[in-house]
């Protein structure tokens, strides 16, 4: 059993690949449908997604790097009937299929949140680190992530005496899993055991529970319940609670984007939830017997409506614990922007309490897409032991970013146009990028 002696949480955030494009693919997150078929900048992207990555390593936070998945998906594209060369598959890809197109080049991947549930050997009952790769069934462009997410995934946390990486669930909508996106761990100390949180949308095996009518919603109960039987979660100390259907259907399409976690801290918008009380009462409960306690920051739709909270990606945001144990809030630049939650951010500061430092990064690229600072990371908490024996060549430091910086500057492109998914150029490029980030990461044959 590991123990709780100097643990530290790292964040893995996903680099972003050489085919990040506004496909509009989907549906349920307004910021992705309202950038629907512009142009994006890959080579922007990767650039705001890297210094963010820095500027927290600099700061002593335990940062690391998941790499991109290999585009397009060939193997996607020809199960579905199209054949020929790479060119001819591409080129009639284009003409009859363009949506189809944009899944196999899809760039979601960069949005680590959604890779795995992990839970850390602190809270599992064989004392090992699990990972349970999310299906992400509910989207076609996302359908197929899970296999390169395992494959990344055990080729970095490949000593099974302290890591476990499961399959992913059964890719039916009974299973419907988003990975930690909708998933929360609160404890004292990373070290520590801890209370994990499910949070999911709806549930499929009871017609009568409360659903969305708009938009879908992409976490089952029978899912998170899997996922938490795998990791051998201790039941006192596991908590399933829904998501409000009614924030679901204004684009909350994943619990990060109204709610986040950290410690013994939950920021929370008070319409996160579809039964408030009986969620914080249920989570303050569990955390007693972590002995810790619950501190809820709450924040009312009077202060911040929903509409701003999804705007400006408030909720997608970072906590992070600093030595002196209070916690920095990383944020998107649109927080800055955005009236109401300036106010309501100035006012958080001044009030004094754990929260008491923001840190804001440009991630347009990112969040023109549908994702913030939440969206790019999956934390993994752990011992000193198991950050040894993970491998190495993933951590940031100065020497990696620069690195990846020159390949990111030698690879990728400053603009990417619909039309552009159909240049077989294109699946050039990127498998020749790929090929290289291989020994940059000491990954040899990730892409094989």
């Amino acid at each position: 059993m590991a123990t709780m002696a100097a643990a530290r949480e790292f964040n893995f955030d996903g680099l972003v690949g050489p085919s990040h494009n506004y496909a509009g693919l989907s549906f349920g997150n307004v910021a992705s449908f309202n950038n629907v078929k512009s142009a994006s900048n890959p080579r922007q992207a990767a650039l705001q997604g890297l210094a963010k990555m820095r500027a927290l390593a600099a700061r002593g936070f335990a940062q690391a790097v998941l790499p991109p998945h290999a585009r397009p998906n060939f193997a996607l594209l020809r199960s579905v009937g199209f054949g020929g060369s790479d060119a001819e598959l591409l080129a009639r890809a284009w003409r009859e299929a363009p949506v189809l197109l944009a899944c196999a080049y899809s760039g979601a991947p960069m949005w680590t949140a959604n890779a795995a549930t992990v839970s850390p050997s602190f809270d599992t009952a064989d004392g090992r680190v699990h990972f349970t790769p999310a299906n992400l069934n509910n989207k076609l462009h996302r359908a197929f992530e899970y296999v390169s997410a395992a494959r990344a995934l055990r080729a970095i946390f490949h000593d099974q005496r302290h890591f476990v990486v499961h399959d992913a669930l059964p890719s039916t909508p009974a299973f419907g899993d988003e990975g930690a996106a909708n998933h929360t761990r609160l404890a004292a100390q990373h070290g520590a055991a801890g209370l994990e949180l499910f949070v999911y949308g709806r549930v499929e095996f009871d017609a009568a529970a409360p659903a969305p009518r708009r938009y879908p919603a992409r976490q089952t109960l029978e899912a998170s319940q899997a996922v938490a039987r795998l990791h051998g979660l201790a039941p006192a100390r596991t908590v399933f609670v829904q998501q409000n259907p009614q924030v679901i259907d204004q684009g909350v399409f994943h619990n990060d984007v109204i709610a986040v976690g950290n410690g013994e801290l939950l920021f929370y918008h008070e319409d996160a939830f579809a039964d408030e009380a009986g969620s914080i009462e249920a989570l303050r409960t569990a955390l007693a017997g972590c002995a810790a306690q619950l501190q809820a920051v709450r924040v009312g739709r009077e202060a911040v409506p929903v509409a701003d909270a999804v705007a400006s990606y408030l909720f997608n945001s970072q906590l992070l614990s600093k030595p002196d144990g209070k916690m920095a809030l990383v944020v998107p630049r649109e927080c800055r922007e955005n009236a109401a939650v300036e106010r309501y951010l100035a006012q958080l500061l001044q009030d004094g309490g754990t929260i008491d430092e923001l840190i804001d990064f440009d991630l347009r690229q990112s969040m023109r897409n549908g994702g913030g600072p939440a969206c790019l990371r999956l934390r993994v908490a752990l011992s000193p032991s198991e950050a040894a024996a993970m491998h190495q060549g993933v951590i940031m430091d100065e020497q990696l970013y620069a690195r990846l910086t020159a390949w990111v500057e030698r690879h990728y492109r400053d603009r990417l146009a619909p039309a552009d998914l159909a240049d077989p150029q294109l699946a050039r490029e990127i498998e020749t990028a790929l090929q290289e980030l291989e020994p940059i990461l000491g990954l040899p044959g990730l892409y094989a």
